[in-house]
């Protein structure tokens, strides 16, 4: 047997709720693959508070330059908000090291396109945190849906639905274009849909509406958007602010089954039904049943997921082609919502406003402007 390769330096930028709650567990549980040696954050008070509270010998900076010059990490995890992300993750790239994102990786597909740059250039690869990707219930629906044995998928529900009062959007880089990318069609149902592409494979096609009803922000609070697969099946995606019941929730109806996911913020197996045609055999839908490891999605499958890849040699999963399909994804919703068109896969490229931006310059969602 080979050695198991030494543990990884990490670094995180950013010690807010993110990081404290999602990757300080990911990383205790990879305590034998992982090492945590630096953190970054401009607030010293905040960062204090981490170093306190953080496994082992931990160095603090408040300068991403700094830290990199300093301690050259393996892996940097970046739980900034997310007008930052671009330029934190390419700083880590050219230093050598692999980055683990938070969502949105960056605010725009050309932002997307100078990250892939960097990792061209660097050999390092980053990866953005989709985490419904990697439980154990999702890989299995995905196999089963992959390999055919749900008949063909023909119809899809993905709907996030969820609320957030005037407090939540009183953060200053909140619903704004130039800090958050967009409303929750960029920061809450980009998890839920990017689920969506996992198990259906590319899209083709997108028709949307979008709307601010409630919130005084620059951007939405509400998308609702119809979707053609290549495989032919259709998809409604609805992304809300403004629902007070709120759930997450995807359904795929096959030619011999249907499959459901209903939870809120993370899944485990029993969040996951199947419901068989009248045609289907009992003994056949009982092979369906979720596996018996119970793996919830979360920052910690998500990183296992990560190191796995680099223990490989390989790129890793939530990153390249795949990741930047997501964002394609809310760029071309966008650009349907704001043109009143149809937009198709590939389609927004270098000179289209919407490649920039994901509100495309249009004039009649100018940032500050009501539509």
């Amino acid at each position: 047997m080979s050695p198991r390769p030494a543990r990884r330096r990490v670094a995180v930028i950013g010690t807010g709720a993110i990081v404290t709650g999602g990757h300080l567990p990911a990383l205790a549980a990879h305590a034998d693959r992982t090492e945590l040696v630096a953190a970054v954050d401009v607030d010293p008070e905040r960062l204090d508070a981490f170093l306190a509270v953080a496994p082992g010998e931990v160095a603090g900076y408040t300068s991403t330059g700094a830290m990199l010059d300093a301690v050259r990490p393996d892996l940097v995890l970046v739980g900034t908000p997310p007008s930052l992300h671009r330029e934190q993750t390419v700083a880590a790239l050219k230093a050598g090291a692999w980055v683990l994102c938070e969502k949105p990786l960056c605010l725009s597909l050309a932002e997307y396109d100078a990250v892939a740059a960097a990792e061209e250039a660097s050999g390092a690869y980053a990866s953005v945190i989709f985490q419904h990707r990697y439980g154990s219930g999702a890989a299995h629906a995905r196999e089963l849906i992959a390999s055919g044995e749900l008949g063909a998928p023909l119809v899809a529900h993905c709907q996030t639905t969820w609320h957030r009062d005037a407090a939540y959007y009183a953060v200053p880089w909140r619903g704004r274009w130039s800090t958050e990318g967009g409303g929750p069609t960029m920061g809450h149902g980009i998890h839920q849909y990017d689920l969506l592409l996992h198990l259906l494979g590319p899209w083709a096609e997108i028709r949307a509406m979008a709307s601010r009803l409630v919130h005084d922000t620059e951007s939405e609070d509400v998308s609702t958007a119809l979707v053609r697969f290549e495989s032919g099946a259709l998809a409604t995606v609805v992304n809300s602010v403004l629902s007070p019941d709120e759930t997450s929730r995807i359904r795929v109806d096959c030619a011999d089954a249907t499959v459901e996911l209903t939870h809120l913020y993370g899944h485990r197996n029993d969040d996951w039904t199947y419901t068989p045609a009248r045609h289907v055999a009992a003994a056949r839908a009982a092979a369906w049943r979720t596996p018996g490891a119970d793996v919830p999605s979360s920052h910690t499958a998500q990183l296992g997921a990560v190191l796995d890849a680099w223990d490989a040699g390989v790129r890793p999963p939530g990153s390249g082609v795949e990741a930047r399909a997501t964002l394609e994804f809310a760029a071309a919703l966008y650009k349907a919502a704001f043109t009143g068109r149809p937009v198709g896969a590939g389609e927004i490229a270098s000179g289209d406003p919407f490649y920039t931006a994901m509100h495309g310059d249009h004039p009649d969602w100018v940032p500050g402007e009501r539509a």
